[in-house]
């Protein structure tokens, strides 16, 4: 071979240029890993020390694979939340930082499936194809970021629409004593976005496993599970998943209605998520305030609530609404997570136990119940014709109290108690059920004009089928408008009327009228 002059290009030679390749290079910077070690572990929180750099609200992960979130920094000891089963977790076991913020998935993809307080996929449906990822705490948005409430959000609940209305963007609480019927309220008020393009979220803190069943259940029995998330944090799950649970689902209420869609988010019920908090807080020895819950629980829920509202078009446009839910010992209104819970949203429904031992579901308060927005907000034919409503049943009530004495009653007060009696029944509705607008409408209708004076419960019942029927079979035109949110016209009130007098005509269950109040 002839000499040119070149070396011959050996692998010797390329790895030789390669070594000086990197050699030349510049060194990469070095990256530091803070590391701890638990030093004492509690049920559902941990004690960690040697994270200096630490930082308040801190996503750390142990040598196990659990997360714990840093609540309390004081020097040399971390107080950590962990967002699993404590068993995992022995002394001495190294944790690490993430310097992230506990986040969860975002997306359409959640539409339809049930995940935890994480946003971990329940429902056995494989992974969640998240958008992207959103911090489960966020800033309120300011008061330039907000609108007025003036949309109705309708439940399809007569003793709410008619009287305690709710607005898109309000904050309502349903506050109430064990078994009065909370949930369904707020379920009802998720089946009747059938009727909307509302999506819904429904939050379970602390709830049974059955208990959560049920609601997917109505959900899909109502098709309304395609447009809801269900988020649970169940009482068998460790506090810490309870305690960023609603965060967690108010992140992902934010994201839709970042584009401008409206969201309704029930949080059920948020009793247990102070109780949650509370062992927490005790556990990590911060000082007890009232009923042994620490000073900051007001901040806990206000900084939560304060997110939802109606949104400006440069803030998306979008609204959430929430439906906080609350439990109340013995009708105690004045404990301290209820007082605190009212004095934050803009109303409240209460559930009467009181009613309950009458039979009367829903057991909406009339008298205790407020909105302090969604009047505004409400359709303008209901508030024609239910503008009354509550006067009448409050009359009806002392009166109904006076006659237990067995006074002697004249004419006109017993035709009262017999219009309030078939007005109170009026307002009866079976769980799951939610009516439309117009149907709310024309029983109301009928109530108050004392088609139903006099008639036996299981009559009224009976007749408030028949004419809800009517009146959606029957009256397109003006349930288009009152869809438009149009007052009553002139002779819309004596068209009412009189399909619910023919619808009742004829059927033999009203025959059991009797001749005094059915009180």
């Amino acid at each position: 071979m002839p000499d040119n002059g070149q070396q011959p290009d050996t692998g010797e030679q390329r790895f030789n240029d390669w070594v000086d390749t990197l050699l030349s290079a510049p060194a990469p910077q070095p990256v530091l890993t803070e590391v701890g070690r638990v030093t004492e572990v509690g049920d559902g929180i941990a004690i960690v020390s040697g994270l200096a750099q630490a930082l308040s609200d801190e996503l750390l992960v142990f040598d196990c694979g659990l997360q714990g979130i840093v609540l309390d920094l004081e020097p040399g000891r971390l107080g950590v939340v962990l967002l699993g089963p404590a068993e995992r977790i022995v002394p001495g076991e190294q944790v690490r930082r993430t310097r992230k913020v506990v986040s969860v998935p975002v997306g359409p993809a959640l539409l339809g499936r049930v995940v935890d307080a994480m946003g971990r996929p329940r429902d056995g449906l494989g992974p969640v194809a998240a958008v992207t990822r959103r911090p489960v705490e966020a800033e309120a948005p300011g008061i330039l970021s907000r609108a007025p409430v003036f949309r109705p959000l309708a439940t399809g609940i007569k003793a709410v629409d008619a009287a305690v209305p709710i607005g898109l963007g309000q904050r309502e609480l349903i506050i109430g004593d064990r078994q009065t019927g909370k949930t369904a309220i707020a379920i009802d008020a998720m089946l009747n976005q059938a009727r909307s393009q509302v999506i819904c979220i429904y939050c379970a803190i602390g709830q049974r496993g059955d208990a959560v069943a049920r609601v997917i259940g109505a959900l899909k029995a109502g098709s309304m599970m395609a447009r809801s998330v269900v988020l649970s944090a169940g009482d068998e799950e460790a506090p810490g998943l309870a305690y960023v649970a609603p965060y967690a689902a108010m992140a992902m209420a934010e994201y839709f209605s970042d584009q401008g869609r409206d969201v309704l988010v029930v949080f059920d019920d948020l009793t247990h998520h102070a109780r949650a908090y509370r062992e927490l807080s005790l556990l990590l020895r911060r000082p007890p305030g009232r009923e042994a819950f620490p000073g900051d629980i007001f901040y806990l829920h206000a900084r939560l609530l304060e997110r939802a509202g109606q949104f400006v078009a440069a803030a998306g446009g979008g609204s959430i609404t929430a439906l906080p839910v609350v439990e109340t010992q013995a009708e105690n209104l004045s404990a301290y997570i209820p007082t605190n819970l009212i004095s934050i949203t803009d109303g409240q429904i209460y559930l009467s136990p009181r009613l309950v031992r009458k039979n009367q579901f829903p057991a909406v308060d009339q008298g205790l119940s407020v909105s302090r927005v969604g009047g505004k907000a409400q359709l303008h034919a209901l508030r024609d014709v239910a503008g009354n409503l509550r006067v009448t049943l409050s009359q009806f009530e002392e009166l109904e109290d006076f006659a237990r004495f067995g006074t002697r009653l004249d004419d006109a007060t017993r035709a009262r108690l017999a219009r309030g009696a078939a007005v109170r029944a009026a307002l009866r509705q079976p769980e799951y059920d939610p009516l439309s607008a117009i149907g709310q409408l024309a029983v109301l209708v009928a109530a108050m004009e004392g088609l139903f004076d006099g008639l036996s419960d299981q009559a009224v019942n009976t007749a408030m089928d028949q004419v809800r029927r009517a009146a959606e079979r029957d009256l397109h035109t003006l349930d288009a408008r009152i869809a438009d949110n149009q007052a009553l016209a002139a002779g819309d009130h004596e068209q009412l009327l009189t399909l619910a007098t023919s619808a009742m005509a004829g059927n033999a269950a009203v025959q059991g009228k009797t001749n005094g109040p059915d009180a």
